[in-house]
């Protein structure tokens, strides 16, 4: 999504890696192959969308439906992003986004992990030629084995372009490059689960007419924590360095998600 009144535009969920992260998630050996079904709460403390401030200052609710087609690599998500606060009314969306996920070369230093997804934007309370609707691409990658225990790097690209021809908004049409470094670094003593440490760098290629070029670095920790056997709750804390005046007037900005997952 891109932002025309504010600043830019991720994403689909947050850029950054969550400890909870499940790319390339295809249906492992012994598992019954079933349908499989979550639902995920979020709260953004503000929602840094590819580096711009989608609801300014405020913060946001997301509400994420997960299908996950019997093992197969195949899904869906219907995801719900609001505004806590009032005035942007006009900005609340509906994300439709089939997917497939799946991995090669696994268990050898080479083994990549993909996430390739196509999403449609929808604003339910604006007309289809007064909200900037459009298409998301989503190419995610990520190779576990390639370096030294725990650190795993990552790229993902993002291609948008308005949903109709013709549309207002064709200048908005353009690439987002994110590369990505985290560590999974266990502390038993304090965590049951890994501190994952992640760190990202953006380059705009065009994305909404801006310039292209570095737009900003997140850099945040955060970890899982098992409630029950199908609850889990994900705490994160990020900081934004802006590189790119027109993506955010804000240099540094810090933010935290909490994301509550039930798996049925």
């Amino acid at each position: 999504m891109v932002l025309l009144s504010t600043v830019p535009l991720v994403a689909a969920e947050p850029v950054h890696a969550s400890p909870d992260a499940n790319l390339g998630s295809g249906e492992e050996k012994g598992q019954k192959k079933e349908l499989k079904i979550s639902f995920e709460e979020q709260y953004h403390s503000q929602w840094l969308s590819k580096g711009g401030q989608a609801y300014g200052k405020q913060g946001a609710f997301f509400e994420i439906i997960d299908l996950d087609f019997f093992g197969s690599g195949f899904g869906a998500q219907v995801i719900h992003r609001h505004a806590i606060g009032s005035g942007y009314t006009d900005k609340e969306r509906y994300d439709y986004r089939p997917y497939y996920r799946n991995q090669m070369f696994k268990d050898k230093p080479y083994a990549m992990k993909y996430d390739i997804g196509v999403e449609y934007e929808h604003y339910p309370n604006l007309s289809r030629h007064k909200a900037n609707t459009t298409y998301e691409w989503r190419f995610a990658f990520s190779w576990p084995n390639i370096l030294p225990k725990g650190f795993v790097p990552g790229y993902i690209a993002y291609y948008e372009y308005p949903a109709y021809s013709g549309d207002r908004y064709n200048y908005i049409t353009g690439w987002v490059h994110v590369f990505k470094l985290d560590y999974n670094m266990d502390v038993p003593e304090l965590l049951p689960n890994p501190l994952c440490l992640s760190s990202e760098v953006a380059y705009n290629d065009g994305l909404n007419g801006y310039a292209h070029d570095w737009s900003y670095a997140t850099f945040g920790l955060g970890s899982k924590f098992n409630i029950t056997k199908n609850l889990i709750f994900t705490p994160g804390l990020y900081h934004q360095i802006t590189m790119d005046e027109s993506v955010s007037q804000q240099h540094n900005i810090t933010y935290c998600i909490l994301t509550m997952r039930y798996n049925f």
